[in-house]
This record gives structure tokens, sequence and C-alpha cells, in this order.
């Protein structure tokens, strides 16, 4: 076999490909990887060591200033961290695709020398005489095999080419082509993601350039595909995951950590240490991208981002872990006060209507788990706790300008699809804890008491699940708290006097009050035309009070006491769970308070102490020194 040094149309030859150092690359991501790691140890001393021995042991502007410097050097360390780690995948990947082209080709030139064909230096492929003629029986001659344009789409004739070797030359030579035109493409493609992977000049890492990270790092997960991302096991179970993230080596995880953080920080099954670390990086990344789209959705997401990053920061206790993070929807977010995979106590809490990825739900509804977590602390000191809020799902919108968020709050396909990833995400949590036996609390706020209520009906119930807290609740698609898979007297209720949602008409009621407001408004408007147009008007209005009053008494007749929109009341005595006592609220339209405060304050010690001591103590494992009520 004739080796070669010819040049084809992309200028890369067989022969380059063939003696191409991959190693050489693969030390160079190497290289890489390892002042990616360096800047990330930086900033673990500095977020776990400098800035918290500053906080405790300084005050004043001196101590504010360096705080300051501090944090501005750690977000330049996390950059040069993620750029340094998207260039060491970079390489990896190169590498991983060009030993595959030689591969390709190594088996072609195999296989011609095993043919004694000779394979030319432009790739051409000359063959031997063989076979016998069909008239005077004489060896058929040799030939050469030339490189095709479309390789594969023509198949020699043996009606025009009857040498038996002119057809395995012609593939030999089609392989050795398509291997040397793939390499070139791949050198091209990431030759041109190297180029993009080029920091701004100074000392200061503004937000722009984490929008042009997040550009980078979507470049190089598009061009490692192959090299990284098909291995990541989306479709096993959690218990799977963590064995798989636990057979990694270490250079594996960093490349995963550095390239998919979006990928492995919101994966159920990975330890929480890991997707938090994952999910800070990827926090910034999302700010950076959103930042690069504008728009009123993504200044919406991005002051909820901001916020959590803001609390994130500020380093307060208990310790706060970010354990998904996402734009898709309506926004991600899953927030632990408290590690989850160490504590004894663990409690995940499901937001519900309205809440999406914004300022209010990184104020209100973060501050609802904190609470949670320091008051089974203080129910239990000797136990460690974790609690978590879990926007993992779409809640139904009322506002927002959304048309059809009222038609999903009155339906259960929100709550079904947030089931089952409520679901995943236990079944993470018991993959992950390191106790033998954790108490695990599931509760279900409003819409949300509805998907963990669904949660529990799926097969299995909730994974780990001990308790259940429901509060505020508008039903939860059973009829018994038998129904919710932890038994009976697991199942605690809080319902608010004045809590509007916890009394929602079921249905029947609901359709018979639609009905006769407008029957009653139809035939009070023809009555009072009678009286000119202020009497139609005036006739129509009193019409459909009085039909819309009808209409629901006639339904409600029907229907059972303990009847909700979503099934069964909780807070009834027909369900069969445990209801605590919590305070009545604010009424409706009591002055100085917003209309449905009453269903706010559940979690909120300063507002409804009694409710928010309810809680900690079923959290805490506590739950046979709550305060009980009488069901309805």
């Amino acid at each position: 076999m004739t080796t070669g040094t010819g040049t084809g149309a992309s200028g890369l030859t067989w022969a380059q490909l063939r003696d191409l150092k991959c190693a050489e690359l693969e030390g160079a991501a190497d290289g890489w990887g390892k002042a990616s790691n360096r800047a990330d140890a930086g900033r673990d001393r500095i977020e776990k060591q400098l800035l918290n021995g500053l906080r405790e042991t300084q005050q004043g502007a001196a101590a504010d200033a360096a705080v300051g410097r501090l944090r501005q050097l750690s977000r330049n360390l996390q950059y040069v961290y993620t750029e340094c780690g998207l260039v060491r995948t970079t390489l990896n990947s190169l590498a991983h695709e060009m030993k595959a082209q030689q591969r390709l080709l190594r088996e072609a030139l195999e296989d011609a020398e095993a043919l004694r064909f000779t394979v030319h230096p432009d790739g051409s492929v000359t063959y031997p005489e063989a076979g016998e003629g069909l008239i005077d029986g004489k060896p058929l001659a040799g030939g050469t095999a030339s490189v095709r344009t479309a390789p594969g789409l023509l198949q020699p004739s043996g009606l025009v080419a009857p040498n038996p070797n002119t057809a395995k030359a012609q593939d030999i030579a089609d392989r050795v082509a398509k291997a040397v035109r793939t390499a070139a493409e791949v050198d091209w493609r990431f030759a041109r993601i190297l180029r993009k992977l080029k920091a701004e000049e100074g000392l200061k890492v503004p937000d722009r350039t984490w929008t042009d990270a997040a550009g980078d790092a979507a470049a190089v997960r598009d061009a490692a595909g192959g090299y990284l991302k098909s291995a990541i096991p989306h479709d096993a179970s959690p218990a799977a995951r963590r064995l798989w993230w636990a057979g990694l080596t270490d250079e594996q995880r960093e490349e995963y950590l550095a390239v998919y953080p979006d990928q492995i920080g919101n994966l159920d099954g990975i330890p929480a240490l890991v997707r938090d670390t994952a999910n800070r990086d990827n926090l910034q990344l999302l700010i950076g991208k959103l930042e690069g789209q504008g728009g009123e959705r993504a200044e919406t997401q991005l002051a909820g981002l901001r916020e959590i990053d803001r609390q994130l920061q500020a380093g307060k206790q208990p310790p706060m872990y970010l354990l998904g993070i996402g734009d898709e929807g309506n926004g991600r977010a899953i927030v632990s006060y408290g590690n989850p995979d160490t504590a004894r106590n663990v409690s995940a809490y499901v937001p519900g209507l309205n809440t999406s990825l914004d300022a209010d739900f990184a104020k209100n509804d973060l501050k609802r788990a904190r609470d949670t977590a320091i008051g089974a602390k203080e129910m239990d000191p000797s136990s460690s706790s974790a609690s978590i809020v879990w926007l993992g799902y779409d809640a139904p919108q009322t506002s927002g300008g959304d048309p059809m968020g009222s038609f999903d709050v009155m339906g259960e396909t929100n709550a079904r699809a947030g089931a089952s990833a409520y679901n995943s995400f236990m079944a993470g949590v018991s993959a992950t804890n390191q106790h033998g036996d954790p108490h695990v609390t599931a509760i279900g706020h409003s819409y949300g008491s509805l998907t963990v209520g669904l949660a529990a009906q799926e097969r299995g119930g909730i994974p780990g699940a001990d308790d259940v807290v429901l509060v505020g609740s508008p039903g939860t698609g059973a009829h018994s708290a038998d129904e919710l898979g932890v038994g009976k007297q697991h199942v605690f209720v809080g319902a608010a006097e004045n809590d509007p949602v916890t009394k929602l008409p079921n249905s029947r009621e609901a359709s018979g009050l639609g009905t006769g407001v407008a029957g009653g408004a139809s035939t009070g408007f023809v009555l009072g035309l009678g009286a000119g147009p202020l009497g139609a008007i005036v006739g129509g209005a009193a019409g459909g009070i009085a039909g819309g009053a009808a209409g629901y008494a006639a339904q409600d007749a029907q229907s059972e006491e303990s009847d909700v929109w979503f099934g069964t009341d909780p807070a009834h005595r027909d369900f069969g769970a445990n209801r605590f006592a919590v305070s009545d609220g604010p009424q409706l339209l009591e002055r100085g308070h917003s209309p449905t405060e009453a269903h706010s304050n559940y979690f909120d010690p300063a507002k409804d102490q009694r409710s928010a001591d309810n809680i900690a103590r079923i959290v805490a494992g506590k739950s046979g020194e709550i305060e009980r009520e009488r069901p309805r």
C-alpha cells in the first residue's frame, strides 16, 4: 500500500488524518481542565471561607467593600471556570470525533492492504487483474477506482466492469474519501467554536459577558452531543442515575458540570451538592441568555433569577441549595433550605395558582420554605432538616394576559403533569438521602395541593413520603384521605375560615350558577324592556342574580355537603384527614387586606403562628403534638 501527502478539496489528506495525534488534543484539554478546576477551587474558597469569615467577624464600610470585591472576584473565577471547561470539552469532543474518522480510515486502509490494493495520495485506489474473461478466459485487467463526488450512490455494474476487484476498490476509495471529508467538516466546525471562546479583555465580567458565555455553552453543547450528552441517562430511574454519576471519573464529572449544568442540575437522582453546583453555574448562564432576549417574559423571569441569585450570594442560614432552575414554560426553580441528602426530616412544598418564576416567587414562596425549615428546627433541635419549595411544573395562571389561564385552573391537566414530575423529584430525594429511613413530608398549597394529591394517587404513591400536608386546598381529586397512599392518620389539612379557595363550589353548583345567571339575565332583560332601556338593564341584572341563586340552589340540593371543585373537601369530616388549627385570616373584603389574604398566610409565623407551628411540627416528625381543629 502506498501512502501519500496529496491534498483533497478540503485541504486535508488521508495521510494527515491517519497521522493526527489525538492524544495531543486530549492533553491540551487536560490543561484547560486544570485551569478550570483551579478557578473553581478559588471560587469555592472565596464563597465558603473568606466571605463567611468576613461576615462573621467584620462590620463597617471597609468590610462591605471587601465583600464586594470578593464577590466580583468570585464571579470572575466562575466565568473562568465555565469558559475553560468549555474549551476542555471542545478539544475532547474534537478528539473524540477525529478518532472515529481515523478508525474508519484505518479500516479502509487495512482492507486495501489485505487485498494488495494501492491507495494513492489523492485517495484513488489501484487494483490488480483478477477473474476470467468470458471469451478468452484470460485474467481481467486491473485498473484504478477514483474518488466520486457522491460516494455510495452508484454501484459498479458487472456488465461494464466485470473485474471482481473493481467494486471492492471503489468501496475503499469512497470510504477513504468520506472519512477525510467528514474529518474536514469536524475540524472546521470545532475551529469556529474555539475562535468564539475568547474572553473580553479586562478584569471584570459584566452581564453582557455572561450573555456571550450562554451562547458559547449552547454551541459547545451542540458540538459535543455525541461525546457527552448521549450518555446522560435521562430515561433511567433516579436510583440508576445516582449509580451512573457515582461510576463516572472525576474528569468526566467535571466535563458534564462545565458543559451541561442545566442537564445535571435538573436530573433527579444526582446528589444535592452536585445539583447545587451545576445550577449556580446554570443560573448565571440563564441570566445571560435572558438578558440577550428582551421581552416581558424574559424580564419577568430575570427578576426572579436575580432575586434567587441575590439570596444565594447573601449566605444566610439555613444554607440554600439550588436543586433546579430553568426557563421552560412559566419557569422552573427548586430551592432547599438545608441539605436534603443529609437531613433527617425533609419536606417538599408545591405552590399553586399564579406561581411562576418571578420576583414574587423568589421572595414569598422561598420564604415559606425557609420559615418551615426554621420552624422544624425549633420543634426538634436535635434533628437536621431540609425544607424545599418545588416549582417543577406550570401552575395555572389567571393573570399576565393568558386568556386560557382561567380554564387551566378549572382542570387537572397542569396538576397531572406536575404530579409525575414531583414524584420523579421525590424519588431522587429518596435515592440520594443518606439516612436509612428519613422522615419525608409532601406539602401542597392551593392548586399545588391538587398536584400533590394526584401524585399521591399515582401507582406507588409519592416516593418516600410519610406524611401529606394540604393547606388552602380546593380538593385533591380524591374522595378520601385513604386514597393518598400514606394512611388517613398521616394526612393533615389546614383550612382558614376566611379562605375562599377551600370553599369553592363543585362543578355542578358552578354550572347551575352560570346557567341560572345567563337564563335569569335574559328573562329579566326582556321583561324590563317595557320600561325602556334602563328597565332592561335593571331587569337583566336582577334576573341574573335571582337566576344564579336559583340555579346554584338547585344543584346544591343534589350535591354532597363535602363536595368541592376537585373531589371532596379535605377539611371535611367525610374526607377523614386530620385537620389542624389555623387562624381565620382577614375576611374577604376586610379593609386594609387583600381579598384572598387568608389564602396566603399558612406558612408565615408573623401572620398565622398557629398554622406555621403546626406545619413545622408535622415536618419535624412530631405530628402528635399538633393543635387540632374539628373537621367541617
